[in-house]
């Protein structure tokens, strides 16, 4: 069984506080950019009950994990569905609602997984394995789902028993315990999905220490505590309302002035101050994940639709794609807008995974006088025109617009359209774009991070990109279970992608989650999720 480590590094960050004099140049050199995941409760003393507040950087979309595209989804679910896996603080899968990691076949082709007894479901009906079969089956064949891409060739699922489950391929899939440890492996209430079906997302329930209360679309979520979880005792809370709350600056002021007790993503621009105030506590991490451009090169009718390659030089010509990707000047992007906090990102493989070689952690050179010159070779007229929709928050804003000066060097008169959060993701969906900046959270398996995005036909494949040779390398990735071959194989996949550039990489963030010392409890992997199903407030101050 692969072992994914992640862990960044082995202390916890001391934060410096600094003389009131200090310019934000000289904190930024100050803060040290060390990995702080937060800590369980542990033998702290705390209060039993409390309302939480967090504030949200963006909404997110609809609450069902089958159809979900959302990091921030991914936020509230955390609380509400667990999952069959789930990762730890090193970084390992662990157990969450099975009882063991799966028992492969020794062809690879089955994988049994054990299941918890004595649990139920926040509305009361029991967890079984006929309920996990049910919710991997919709994770699997839905019409719309998100998830069916990252589940492998599966070929069937069935309850051996009323504890075992059993997913049988079509070929081996070394990605699926990793898979389950995401949405993948959220289990819902199977009464509730005959009830609800597609609108299972309007009102869901799952096993979770907290359960769905309310939305209010546009201004929050709210959840409470579920006295039927298995794991109660541990759960302190009375409520948690995810606040949204798209702007940085106002998340920053929100958490300063004590309104909210947790924010997610605080500004690289807010951090340095804000990691020195002796009631907040920074948390930080490294990220799995990636911020790049998806270029629209076949989605004309939708994900999911048969491709239809796009009449423009930027979908046809893969040397226009080729002077977009070296006209991006990463490292110095990165360092004037997020003030050193942020990296470049040269792939879909973090340089931390096991699975980064030295060539998927270099990035293409900054070099706008060949990408002049193949924009020319390709017989475009210069400045070659690109409309790039981005999310309109200051952050995405400030980058887009220095990327658009990068990219003028080598030739490209970019027009940025700003949209809200909920808007991109549609429009990722639907195919109305030509070129997009989003980025991914990041999965533990580099297959999570390439496969979802850009296998031919995949639900997550916004651009309509297809290549066999590609196809085939990320098929023979997932059959391995050695590390070692594994990442050799994603070293040629990420070669290939370098060949086309359907997707443009552009920085990697470290997630910046602030809190209030007032509570405890909170933690952040790098996987990207802020965890608050078991925070609580501390006992010996005031709410």
């Amino acid at each position: 069984m692969l072992r994914y480590v992640f862990r960044l590094a082995a202390g916890l960050s001391v934060l410096v506080v600094l003389a009131g004099c200090s310019t934000p140049e000289q904190i930024a050199q100050t803060i040290p950019h060390i990995d702080d995941y937060g800590t369980p409760v542990g033998a702290r003393t705390v209060q039993q009950g409390g309302d939480l507040v967090m504030a949200l950087s963006n909404e997110p979309d609809r609450l069902d994990p089958t159809t979900s595209s959302s990091l921030y989804t991914r936020y509230v679910m955390n609380t509400i569905c667990e999952k069959l896996y789930d990762v730890d603080l090193e970084g390992r899968v662990v157990p969450q609602l099975a009882t063991a990691l799966p028992d492969f076949s020794g062809d690879g082709l089955t994988a049994t997984i054990p299941v918890r007894t004595g649990v139920h479901f926040a509305d009361g009906t029991a967890f079984d394995a006929t309920a996990v079969q049910t919710s991997l089956q919709r994770h699997y064949t839905a019409k719309n789902s998100q998830r069916t891409g990252e589940m492998g060739a599966v070929a069937g699922i069935e309850a051996a028993d009323p504890t075992h489950v059993v997913i049988r391929f079509k070929q081996p899939f070394a990605p699926i315990t990793a898979a389950l440890a995401d949405r993948a492996g959220m289990i819902m209430s199977p009464a509730v999905l005959t009830k609800d079906g597609d609108n299972f997302g309007d009102h869901p329930v799952c096993v979770g220490p907290f359960k769905f209360a309310e939305r209010q679309p546009g201004v929050s979520i709210t959840v409470i505590r579920d006295p039927q979880y298995y794991d109660a005792q541990h759960v302190y809370l009375d409520s948690i309302t995810y606040r949204i709350t798209a702007d940085p600056t106002t998340r920053a002021a929100h958490i300063r002035s004590g309104e909210v007790q947790v924010a997610d993503q605080i500004s690289p621009a807010d951090v340095d101050t804000i990691a020195t105030e002796s009631d907040l506590h920074l948390l930080q991490s490294g990220s799995l994940g990636f911020q790049g451009i998806t270029i629209n090169m076949g989605n004309a009718d939708g994900v999911g639709k048969p491709v239809k390659p796009l009449e423009t030089a930027l979908a046809k010509d893969p040397r226009v794609r080729l002077a977009l990707s070296l006209s991006v000047d990463r490292k110095q992007l990165v360092d004037d807008v997020f003030h050193n906090w942020f990296e470049p990102a040269c792939s879909p493989i973090a340089p931390q995974s096991p699975f980064a070689t030295r060539n998927t952690s270099q990035c293409p050179q900054f070099d706008p006088e060949r990408a002049k010159a193949l924009l020319t070779e390709a017989g475009v007229a210069l400045p070659y025109p690109i409309t790039l929709h981005v999310m309109n928050n200051s952050d995405q804003l400030h980058y887009a617009q220095a990327l658009q000066a990068s990219v003028a060097q080598g030739g490209f008169e970019v027009k940025i359209v700003p949209v809200d959060y909920t808007t991109l993701l549609e429009m990722q969906k639907r195919g109305n774009f030509e070129a997009l900046m989003l980025g991914w959270s990041g999965r533990l398996d580099p297959d999570g991070n390439i496969t979802r995005f850009f296998a031919t036909g995949s639900n997550g494949n916004y651009g309509g990109f297809s290549s066999q040779t590609l196809d085939d390398l990320l098929a023979w990735a997932a059959r391995s279970g050695n590390v070692g071959q594994r990442a050799a194989l994603y070293e040629q996949a990420v070669q290939a992608l370098r060949r086309d550039n359907p997707y443009i990489y552009t920085y990697r963030l470290r997630n910046l989650t602030v809190h209030s010392t007032r509570v405890t409890g909170i933690e952040v992997f790098p996987d990207g999720a802020v965890r608050l199903g078991r925070a609580a407030f501390v006992a010996d101050r005031k709410n």
